[in-house]
């Protein structure tokens, strides 16, 4: 996995919908099952993101973005 994308999930906020404006990494768990659920992430980037979000999430290890985060706020 490309280390960038993991680097954009940190820093990039939702552009729309119930959560806009939440960075990525911290969008709840449900949410990102319901587009699953309903076959409805995005098509693009957007998608790519929101499904390796979803994946990191899914297998409980958001833990390692624990550091991307903290790099993102000491900026």
């Amino acid at each position: 996995m490309n280390p960038e994308i993991l680097k954009e999930i940190v820093s990039y906020k939702m552009p729309f919908g119930k959560y806009e404006g939440r960075y990525l990494c911290d969008l709840p768990i449900s949410y990102l099952e319901w587009f699953d659920r309903k076959n409805a992430f995005p098509q693009g980037k957007l998608g790519m993101q929101l499904r390796t979000i979803f994946e990191i999430k899914r297998n409980g290890l958001d833990y390692l973005l624990t550091p991307l985060i903290k790099s993102r706020t000491t900026k």
